[in-house]
Formats: C-alpha cells, structure tokens, sequence
C-alpha cells in the first residue's frame, strides 16, 4: 500500500490514459534514495489495465555496458523485430546483440527502438518502466530519450525514475517525489511499527525528511524505550548506505563475499561459480542468509538487491583489495565486454592488455551505435595505457565517440589531452588537428575551424578546410584552398575542391573541372559525397542541381548511417526543398534537423535550421516567428562566424519585408546582405538572392540598384547551363530593363513551379497596369494557385488582389484539400504517391510503421477518401503542371 502519494499517481494515471488513447508521453519521477520512485513506477505499471509493460533498470556495476538495460527492457519484444524497416531491424537487432554490425548510425537505431516499442503497445497500449535511470548506460538511455521525444502519436507512456539531479534531456514532464506528508508519514509508522510517540514521531519524521525508507528502516531498529520516548534517540540517524551498514557487517565472511561478488555482477550463474572458487561448499548458505538478513532475494536464475542502496553499501563495506579480487576472479569466468570491464577492475595501475580488451570491447559498442559506451570504454583504456603515444591514440578515438554520442564537452576534453600526448608524431598531430577543426566547425567557430584545418596538406584536410571556409563565407581562402588541393591526383574531390576555388577566382579551368566532377556524381555511394556533389553545382549557379544532389544526400543518409552527420546533411535538403517552393515539406525537414541537432549537440547546424525556418516564416508572411527564428539563428551564427546561416537569417528577415510590401524596408535589408562580410553574410546567399534584390529595388524606385545587381548576377550565373538558372537571369532582365520580353522567356525556361508563379505574378501586375487585363487574368490566376498550394499567403493574396483589380470579381479559389494536411502528413502523402510502403516511409522519416499508419489514418477522413490510391491520386494531381503557355 502506498501513502500519501495521491498526487503523483495522479500526474502518472494521466501519462498512462493520454497513451492508452494513441498519445503518448514520458514522465520522469525524481528524488532521494529511498522516497519511493520504485513503488509508485510499481504501483503506475499495475494501473495499465490490459496496457502491456516493459521493464528495465539502471544497475551500477552494468553503467558501462553497451545497451545492457535496453537489453533486459527489449528482449520480450525481439520475436517483433521482422515487423520493422530493415535498416532499423538491423540497428536493434545489432545492439541486442542478434547481428555483429547494425550501422552504427545511433538516431537509426532510436528509430528502431522507437518502432520496436510501438510495434509491442499493439492495439492495447504500452508502459514501459526504467528505474535508476542514473545508472543506465549511456547506449540505452540514448536510444530510450530519443524514443521518449517521440510519443506523441504512439500507445506508449514511458516512465522514468532518476535518483538526484543527474539529467534526462528534453523529457518535459517531472515530478519531484519529496518526503511523505505528515499524516501519512504517522499512519505509515502506525501501520508497521505501532504508534511511537508524539514526541518521538515527530523527531523521527522530521529528522529523515519523512522519507519513507529511512522512516521504516529506523523505526524497525529502535527498542520498545526509544519508542516510547524514555530512551534518547540515535544521533546521527544512520541515512543513504549506513542505512544497511549494520545488517552488511552482522554477514559471515562468505555471505559478504558472495554479497560483494553480486554487488559487481549481475549474472547469477558467473556469481556461483565464482563463490565456489573463492568459498567452496558456502554458496547455498551464504545465498540463504543474505535472504534471511532482508538484502538480497533469489528467484530462479536472479538475483536482486531488495534496494540499489544495499549493493552500495556492500561495496562500500569490501576493502579496495577486495574489490580488486573479486574482479580478478569474475574475469576469469566471464567474456566480452564484461571481461574487459572486470579486468579493469582489477587493475592496479597500467596494464596494455587490460588496455586492450577495453579498446576491443569499444570497438563492439561503436559498431552497434553505442558512442557514450565507446567513449567510456576508450578513456579507460587510455588511462591504462603505458605508452604516451598509443595512449593519445585512444584518446583521441574516445573524442570522437564522445562527438557521436553528443557529448561536444567531453569530446573537446578528451581531444585536448591526447593533442598534449601526441608529442612529435606529425601524422598523429595532424589527424588531432583535423578533428578539432571538424569540432569547431559543427558547434563552434567556423573561421578558428578554417585556420586549423588549413594547416594540413592531405585532401582530406584541405576539403574540410573548404568546407568550413564555405560555411564562412571566406571567398579569399576558398581560392587559396583549391590552389593547393589542385596539386593532388584527379578525382571527384579533389576536381570538386580545386574547381570551386578556381571558379572563385574567375579562371576558366573551373567550370570545367566542377562539370567533370558532377559527371561522377551518379556513381556516388555515401552522403558527404552528394553533399560535394552540391556544392559543386551551386558554385556553377545551378541552384536546381544543387537540389536535386541535396535530396539525394537525404535519401542515402536516412537509410545508410552517417555516423552522426544526418542533422547537417537535413541543412541542405531543408533548402533544396525550400528552394523548389514545396514549403511544408522544407518546414518538415526542418523540425526535424532542429531535433536532431539539438540532440547531437550540434550549436551550427541548429543555427541552420532555426534560419530556414525563419525564411518559410517569411514567405507565408508570419512576422512573429520570423524574426524570432531569426533572432535565434543570428545569437549562434554570429559569434560562431557562420556566415552562411547568418546570410539565410538576414534574408529572412529581407524576404519578409518584401513579402509584405514593405519594399523600401526590404531594399536596404537586401543591400545589408550584399555589403555584409565573412563571418556575417556570404556569397552564395548573396547572389542566390540578387533575382529578390532586382525585385525589391525596382519596387522601392532604385532603378540603377536593380541594373547593377542585374550585372553582378550575371557575372555570377555565366557558368550556368540549367533552363531554371536562365529564366531567373531573364526575370531579373524583365524587371531591371522593363523588357517584357524576357519575362515570356522566363516563363518557357522555368522549370521550378514556385519560381515560375513569381514570375507570373510580376508579368501579370506589369500587364494589368498597362491596360492589358485579359492576358494579365491568365497569368495571375495560374499564380494565385500555385502560391495557395505552396502555402505563401501574402503572394497569393498580392495575385488576388491584382485579380480582381484586373476586373476578376470572383473571390479566391478554395483551397486544395491537401492544405489541410500538417507538413509531416504531407511528407507521407508525397511518399504514398512515390509507391512506398508504411515501412519504407518509416526508414525514410525515422517513424515506427505503426506512426506512419496513424497519420494515415488521420489524412484519408481529412481528404474524404478512403485508400493509399486515392491519396496517390491526389498528390499526383496537384503536382501536375497547370495547363497554359506557362510552366505554372
């Protein structure tokens, strides 16, 4: 029976019914040892009715085994596993140890989780139930925490228990059990040990905090005298561990050695035969015992501690040889990762073998996607590790396991001391080096990342190098980068970095050697390669490439493993989709990305994000939310000198006022961007936004500004070959010459809808305004819709009310019904119309196939249709290009 905790098991019944309705959630319920977490996760587990539970718990001598306690939670559930994606199959099924490589990607294997556990809810519900989160490994509760950010649509309510302050990111939702309240601190005490008391009632409660395992474990210790007051109490109250210090010390030499034995083991069977090596003929006697002394209990093959604070004060009881023996021992009879982590146990100063089997044992973890496990492993093994160069090796692989595993902090910490280590191994320095610059480039300052980077010769180096003086916005170094890369051997990287500096600084060769890498881009195999693929194409002008490469960077990524990288490579498929004016799905993305990259700890990719989301903003005209993400974006951007996505941040800001009218306002903003310098605005933004700065300038009256920047795009798109490249150049033309003849070429070049609309729009005000209201109506009307499906509300309304200026007195059209679609559904209904199953929509998007069927569900009632087929056709039919001389 439970007292005094009517209000937690409210805020738990809660969780638990909103899941059982198809809204999940996570609660995390925090205290002291002792308060009762435990019997309120027991107590919430027993209110699920027919709801389904999982379990599993932190133990402290497993905190650095990979996935252990995911292990124990999903091993009732792996006969489940063929339900799941294939490549979120192989990522669980690796990390429960049914496959030796899953990928190592760790947000596919959250992924899987997350699938994994929904597919176990079933139609019924699930709880799953993780107590002593404190001592979780870190494996597990990576995956469990990106599993929990993710509920909202699933028939599962997670519930957390964490002793202290020790964190559990990003789940919301905390109680905080504290201390029982007075009078259910007194009818406990009255129920199980008589009525003390007043007096010493009182002091009992007062001095335990009324917590309850203290109040039962003193006041079952205290004699008939002390309850009644005539004796004076113990001072101090024993608390935390000496809770059980009495009852450890009244055990026989053999039950405290067993005892110990399972205090840093938890495989019953590997305890026993220790026992029988270390104590023979005590084992049966010494497990009786620590039963009968209430410690411990024994049902089939476990063993359990009744309370994590009784195997703590087992430990603290043994001598530090002791423990060292005990270790050495259970070495001995164990393999893996628990010989390893026995072993260093057992060690008493440097040991290379010991080292080694830790080193091993990471190498296990980082193949299923264990990172914290790995970069735990690691630094142990480097501590134990005598020579100062293989130690610093070690380190460093233990920076980037902690990189991966999202631990920036750690990683930078464990980096420094093995660049200290590194002493005059050139290779090692530069390898170090190189890591430190890709440090700095994903979550601190891009230009310190160039500096560092541009210190190495290999390609390897001098890309990343190029790489992060792109994010900058640093033309000058760009072209000194691509000079030296120009000196290694031909091939897709090196054409890409040399012909991206050499185009920079205007040699002919460029163009070439960007064409002649783009030629291999359908032989591409990873993610980062099509990310170059990218770059290569937007250095042309081609922005439609580049998009095109972008998506296909996205699709590798999702279903392959990028070791981390998926929240930048979402940076550019989030643009590409913006670019190509499909907004809801760049806004998709981009929730998305932003998630991830606050989950990975990365500052510049978040910046990223946050400033795309700032341009969509804008182009639906959404002031608020604009300029917040955009102020967001700049806090990072700026300081980080990250001027790529401090340029998308002031565009946003540009295209806002532009969107709404504000010309003038949107003119200097513009002119801002093309001024701003490395660091603070870049060339690539810039003159992706010259076809805007055109249209902004013309419409605030600077003719000559238009002219000029008509002539600097120009410059910047001779080398663009792409139909979409030339309309825009012949949009800027129409605008800044007041040619309409080039606005009737942009509209037979276009071959993105959305730009083509805004080209329309411009001709059709241009026609309405000279009288010519009958030709402007075709042209304005084929805009209003393509601006309507795009969800870009202040140039549908702008084309509406050029229409009915232009004598269309009819109001706007309705919607299409795909507008009432929320961007994730829409990402669905686009892959339904692709032909692609519920589980190949899950693998895409990081779902469970369960998740995917929900939103199923909910779309075909707000479409009014009734099949996948019906749904395909929808899509389709908005895709299709609407009839006329256009390519609207």
């Amino acid at each position: 029976m439970l007292y005094g905790r009517s209000a937690e098991i409210s805020v738990l019944d809660g969780v638990i019914a909103r899941a059982r309705n198809g809204c999940g959630g996570a609660v995390v319920l925090r205290g002291e040892a002792g308060v009762g977490k435990t019997a309120l996760l027991d107590e919430a587990a027993a209110r699920g009715e027919a709801m389904r539970v999982l379990r599993t718990g932190g133990v402290e001598s497993e905190a650095d085994l990979a996935f252990a306690a995911l292990h124990r939670l999903l091993r009732p559930a792996a006969g489940l596993l063929d339900a799941l994606p294939g490549p979120q199959r192989d990522a669980v099924r690796a990390a429960l140890g049914h496959a030796s490589d899953g990928g190592g990607d760790r947000f596919l294997l959250g992924a899987g989780v997350l699938s994994l556990l929904a597919e176990a809810a079933g139609p019924e519900g699930l709880i799953c139930v993780v107590d002593d989160f404190q001592w979780t490994d870190r494996a597990s509760a990576d995956a469990l925490l990106f599993a929990a950010r993710r509920l909202d649509t699933e028939r599962i309510a997670m519930l957390f228990a964490v002793r202290g302050d020790a964190p559990v990111k990003d789940v919301p939702l905390t109680v905080d059990v504290r201390g029982l309240p007075e009078d259910a601190a007194v009818e406990l005490l009255g129920s199980r040990h008589g009525p003390p008391t007043v007096s010493v009632r009182r002091e009992i409660i007062t001095r335990t905090g009324a917590n309850p395992l203290a109040l039962n474990e003193i006041a079952a210790r205290l004699t008939p005298g002390q309850l009644a007051g005539r004796e004076p109490l113990p001072d101090p109250l024993p608390g935390g561990t000496r809770l059980f210090g009495d009852r450890v010390a009244g055990l026989s030499a053999p039950a405290r050695l067993v005892a110990l034995l399972a205090a840093v083991e938890t495989d019953l069977e590997v305890v026993l035969r220790a026992a029988k090596r270390l104590a023979p003929g005590s084992g049966s006697a010494a497990f009786a015992e620590l039963e009968e002394s209430g410690l411990a209990e024994v049902s089939g093959t476990g063993m359990r501690f009744r309370h994590p604070l009784m195997r703590s004060a087992i430990h603290e009881a043994a001598t530090p040889a002791e423990v060292r023996h005990a270790h050495a021992v259970l070495a001995e009879l164990t393999a893996g990762d628990r010989r390893a982590w026995h072993l260093a146990g057992a060690s008493l100063g440097q040991a290379e073998p010991v080292a080694v089997a830790l080193a091993e044992a990471a190498g296990r973890a980082r193949d299923r996607g264990g990172y914290g496990a790995a970069a735990t492993a690691l630094a142990r093994a480097a501590e134990l590790t005598p020579d100062p160069r293989a130690r610093a090796v070690r380190l460093k692989d233990a920076a980037v396991a902690a990189w991966l595993a999202g631990l920036p902090g750690q990683a930078e910490s464990m980096l420094a001391e093995a660049r200290e280590g590194a002493g005059g191994d050139i290779t090692l320095t530069m390898e170090i080096a190189r890591l430190r610059g890709r440090f700095e480039l994903n979550s601190g300052n891009a230009a310190e990342a160039v500096r560092i980077l541009a210190a190495g010769d290999s390609l390897e180096m001098l890309a990343d190098a190029v790489e992060a003086a792109s994010y900058v916005g640093d033309t000058a170094a760009l072209v000194e980068l691509g000079r030296r890369a120009a000196a290694h051997p031909e091939g897709f990287l090196r054409d890409t970095v040399a012909g991206i500096g050499s185009t920079l600084n205007g040699d002919a060769t460029g163009p070439a050697l960007l064409r002649r890498a783009l030629a291999r881009a359908d032989g591409l195999e990873d993610a980062v390669g099509y990310l170059w693929a990218t770059a290569a194409a937007s250095a042309l002008g081609e922005s439609d490439v580049a998009g095109e490469m972008a998506e296909r960077a996205g699709r590798v990524a999702r279903v392959s493993g990028t070791a981390g990288q998926l929240p930048v490579v979402l940076e550019f498929v989030a643009t590409a989709e913006r670019l190509a004016g499909r907004l809801a799905r760049s806004q998709a993305v981009s929730e998305e990305g932003l998630a991830l990259a606050r989950e990975a700890g990365y500052e510049n990719a978040v910046a990223a994000h946050l400033a795309n989301l700032a341009v969509l903003a804008a182009l639906r005209g959404q002031e608020e939310p604009c300029a917040r993400q955009a102020r967001e974006a700049l806090a990072i951007a700026l300081p980080h000198r990250v001027g790529l996505h401090a340029g998308v941040a002031a565009y946003a800001l540009a295209m806002l006022e532009l969107c709404l009218g504000r010309y003038a306002s949107a003119h200097d903003r513009f002119r801002a961007i093309a001024a701003a310098g490395p660091g603070a605005g870049h060339p690539t933004v810039v003159w992706r936004t010259m076809p805007d700065q055109v249209e902004a300038a013309v419409a605030a009256g600077d003719e000559a500004g238009a002219r000029a920047t008509l002539a600097a795009y120009e410059r910047s798109t001779e080398h663009a070959a792409t139909s979409e490249s030339r309309a825009l150049l012949a949009r800027c033309r129409g605008l800044a010459e007041s040619d309409e003849e080039a606005f009737d070429e942009a509209l037979r070049l276009h071959t993105n809808p959305f730009e083509a609309a805004r080209t329309a729009l411009l001709l059709g005000e241009r026609l309405r305004r000279t009288q010519r209201s009958g030709r402007a109506r075709a042209h304005l009307r084929m805009a209003r819709e393509v601006f309507e499906q795009a969800g870009a509300r202040p140039w549908a309304r702008r084309a509406q009310d050029e229409l009915r200026a232009a004598g269309e007195n009819g109001g706007a059209p309705p919607p299409s019904v795909l507008d009432a679609l929320t961007p994730q559904e829409l990402r669905i209904a686009d892959l339904v119309a692709d032909g692609a199953s519920s589980k190949e929509i899950a693998a895409r998007l990081f779902l469970s196939p369960r998740t995917v069927e929900y939103h199923l569900y909910k779309i075909y009632p707000k479409l009014g249709i009734g099949s996948r087929t019906d749904l395909a056709r929808l899509v389709v039919l908005r895709k299709a290009p609407v009839e006329g001389n256009d390519m609207l």
